[in-house]
């Protein structure tokens, strides 16, 4: 069973930095390319980058391009995102998906991800 564990969200200010760790299990993890994806409250969901299963490319949405950088480790089976430069409109709940792209990823699972809250 397909098991992905989101953390290191939390309340930051503008300008500040975060971390953000997707654990996963039950697959094959190096196999799978993975992306980040995030919904902001009344909003739908919203792709924000992906990354091929041995980190040949990486891909962003455009609202994020130069502030966030996506990584993964497969000895690990730990996606990861680091975002800089933090706007309050990053706010949202963040989770991690199978897929690299918009057009190829799967939908969350109903009850993960990780809150992220940017305010002064």
């Amino acid at each position: 069973q397909v098991h992905l564990v989101e953390s290191g969200g939390g309340l930051v200010q503008p300008g500040d930095s975060l971390r953000l760790s997707c654990a996963a299990s039950g697959f094959t993890f190096s196999n799978v390319a993975m992306s980040w994806v995030r919904q902001a409250p009344g909003k739908g969901l919203e792709w924000v980058s992906g990354i091929s299963s041995q980190s040949v490319r990486s891909y962003y949405a455009d609202s994020v391009e130069g502030r966030f950088t996506i990584s993964r480790d497969n000895g690990k089976d730990t996606l990861y995102l680091q975002m800089h430069s933090l706007k309050p409109e990053d706010t949202a709940l963040y989770m991690c998906v199978m897929g690299a792209t918009q057009g190829t990823m799967q939908p969350p699972p109903p009850g993960q991800g990780t809150q992220v809250s940017v305010s002064p």
